[in-house]
């Protein structure tokens, strides 16, 4: 009988982010573990491993595709409604108990996932971006699962999506290594990085390291990549305002044009104590990051509840630029200049040239690739 990692193990290629060491080990730099493999051995994330002194990455499937309005990324100044072909593979570098797309993160490490070889579809970069461009899609996701661990797989497909005019981006933990970058930025339009907690005894209780991220932030928007940062506001987790502060001045210390989101929690995987965030958790949380000087702060996950925080205001003259609810842009005011049309602001962003092109009460939820 074959297994899912038989089956992942045959869609692989040789790496490229490794160092190599003697005797047929190497050190793995996709991510910020930085795992040493030994010959047969494998990586945190389960699907990177060393096969006779070389390195094998993923390659060649998804385990996810569908086309996402872009701001269910969320982007909230990448194309406003833009369709975006999202594609995913199978891993995680992190263990989030909260993790809401466990199934494909989590398949290879937790043993009561018992997810069916079938459900993994070969396919080529070529064939990813047909996909893209027969659905319309403006942009080109990597998302799901931790891409960074797959970056490889995205690099190619990233390669050819620019070559149609696509614009590429990454939804990732942030866990990354500046030689990832280095190799993720020529192929890369925008990034998002989930800033999980500011405390990092709780970022080891996930698997991670909050410096690691902190420099990812910082690092990804001196490379000059457009940088959106995601904080899942999780009640008795990382919602004291002493712990939201720290995360609005750190971001502000970086630049206060990344726009921060602040969504909700539901109870998922294996964290079902806490209740669901409160649309006044959201409302608190996003007055300390205004508070702290971020030009755009956004409340997710609860659409119509929390008011103008779905909102995009020009921080000069506080005129409306962007209106929305959930996923769908109602109306778009910035100039094809990328400026507030009042004051004439540059309201920082990757924005159509062409502003009547922006869709306007879209469809608001994913749709499945034709």
């Amino acid at each position: 009988m074959v297994t899912l990692a038989d089956r992942l193990d045959q869609l692989t290629r040789q790496g490229d982010l490794l160092q190599p060491l003697e005797n047929g080990a190497l050190r793995c730099v996709a991510c910020a573990h930085r795992c040493l493999i030994k010959p047969g051995r494998r990586g945190i994330c389960k699907v990177r491993f060393n096969q006779d002194g070389e390195l094998r990455v993923p390659w060649g499937y998804v385990a996810a595709l569908q086309v996402d309005p872009i701001e269910k990324k969320p982007f909230a100044h990448l194309m406003p409604g833009a369709e975006a072909l999202t594609f995913g593979m199978l891993g995680c570098d992190f263990h989030c108990d909260y993790c809401q797309n466990w199934l494909t993160s989590q398949a290879l490490r937790d043993p009561q996932i018992d997810l069916d070889p079938a459900y993994i579809h070969r396919v080529s970069p070529e064939n990813l971006v047909a996909h893209a461009l027969r659905n319309g899609a403006q942009v080109v996701v990597s998302s799901y699962n931790e891409p960074l661990i797959t970056a490889e797989w995205a690099v190619d497909v990233f390669k050819v999506a620019r070559q149609q005019g696509l614009l590429c981006a990454f939804v990732s933990n942030g866990n990354a290594t500046p030689e990832a970058l280095a190799y993720l930025r020529p192929h890369l339009d925008a990034y998002k990085v989930d800033l999980k907690t500011m405390q990092d005894r709780q970022y080891r209780r996930l698997g991670g390291v909050l410096q690691h991220v902190l420099d990812t932030i910082k690092n990804a928007h001196a490379l000059g990549l457009w940088v959106e940062v995601v904080t899942l506001i999780v009640p008795g987790f990382n919602d004291s305002p002493e712990e939201l502060w720290d995360a609005a001045r750190y971001i502000a210390s970086v630049s206060k044009d990344i726009p921060w989101h602040v969504t909700a929690f539901h109870p998922d995987y294996k964290m079902t104590d806490p209740p669901p965030t409160s649309a006044r958790s959201l409302q608190q949380a996003a007055d300390i990051g205004q508070e702290a000087g971020l030009h755009y702060v956004y409340a997710g996950n609860l659409p119509g509840r929390v008011g103008s925080l779905e909102d995009t205001f020009c921080p000069q003259c506080s005129e409306r630029l962007i209106a929305r609810r959930g996923y769908v842009v109602m109306d778009y005011r910035i100039t094809a200049e990328g400026t507030c049309p009042r004051c004439g602001q540059k309201i920082a962003g990757v924005w159509p040239q062409d502003p009547n092109q922006v869709r306007l009460n879209g469809f608001g939820y994913p749709r499945r690739v034709r």
